[in-house]
């Protein structure tokens, strides 16, 4: 699309005029952003941790779906949260950064009824208008917690965080930790508790996730998560069972090269260390550290007397 193509039409005394050049590409509504494959990932194993999470606090059959990954400007899908609702802001601290967890009015009523042993079943949504008790947020800020925890558990094969949960706001002016216009990866997922339930986003903007962001748009590869732990292993005991040639120095003189020249068989070079001396162990030309020579078994043997490291104390 050329700068000369209209994106957006403005009305200007009852005529549409369209929006051209930049100031058209900073209105549009589209977000051209990289994709980032380790992300959906990430967003897929949220749902098996989150669900069984969930099971296991409401003793109730559970189901939960991925319904979308979108990247949308900030200020756009926060204006588009159908009210009532409930924003947490929470921090992901190694990042120092922030994050939006939205949850709709039919997941909060629903966690509510379950979490005070309801008996389930699609039921009638309060009047709008009606603001949430302070028992309410408390309890729906424990499932957002429980849902922080558990995309930290999803995120650990590729960094390790951890998501603190620092409020729960009900209104999104209260909730904005980005510019409008600013990029953001928003995970929808849908929760259905035996006919009772909603849906539920997590917001992270681009610049929060950009410290992982070379890990996030690496493809997925491998049986587990961001590596191959069986490829690991098994490249592990190759390792160890691999044969290597350690060399043990004797001794070190500089010598002429007319010297070198004349050696014949049966010449002695006489060497500065005496026979107590730690000498140098190598391996492959890299020194490993100092040993002490001696006899065992009829054979001739050394005795580590320093930790193999690279490189040995002078």
């Amino acid at each position: 699309m050329s700068g000369d193509d209209p994106i957006r039409l403005a009305a200007v005394d009852g005529e549409a005029v369209p929006r051209k050049g930049l100031k058209a590409v900073l209105e549009s509504n589209v977000i051209n952003h990289e994709r980032l494959p380790m992300l959906e990932v990430v967003c897929e194993r949220m749902v098996r941790i989150f669900a069984t999470s969930m099971r296991n606090l409401t003793s109730d059959a559970i189901e939960v779906n991925l319904e979308r990954i979108t990247s949308v400007r900030f200020g756009d899908f926060m204006d588009n949260i159908a009210l009532p609702a409930m924003f947490g802001v929470f921090q992901v601290k190694p990042w120092e950064s922030y994050g939006v967890v939205t949850v709709d009015a039919g997941l909060i009523y629903g966690i509510v009824d379950a979490l005070l042993g309801g008996r389930g079943g699609t039921r009638s949504l309060p009047p709008e208008g009606r603001t949430f008790t302070t028992i309410e947020s408390t309890l729906v800020s424990r499932v957002v917690q429980m849902a922080l925890d558990d995309l930290s558990s999803a995120f650990e094969e590729i960094a390790p965080v951890a998501m603190g949960l620092e409020r729960m706001e009900l209104s999104p002016r209260f909730a904005a930790i980005a510019e409008p216009s600013n990029a953001a990866a928003v995970a929808t997922y849908s929760v259905n508790m035996e006919g009772r339930g909603g849906v539920f986003s997590i917001l992270l903007p681009y610049a929060t996730i950009e410290p992982v962001r070379e890990k996030l748009v690496q493809r997925f590869m491998g049986e587990k998560l961001g590596r191959d732990r069986i490829w690991a292993a098994h490249m592990a005991s190759e390792l160890y069972n691999t044969q290597v040639v350690v060399d043990v120095v004797l001794g070190e003189k500089m010598m002429s090269l007319r010297d070198v020249r004349d050696l014949q068989v049966g010449h002695t070079i006489a060497l500065s260390n005496s026979p107590d001396d730690a000498l140098q162990v190598h391996c492959g030309g890299v020194p490993l550290g100092r040993a002490h020579i001696g006899q065992r078994s009829s054979n001739i043997a050394i005795r580590m007397a320093t930790d193999i490291a690279k490189g040995y104390p002078k």
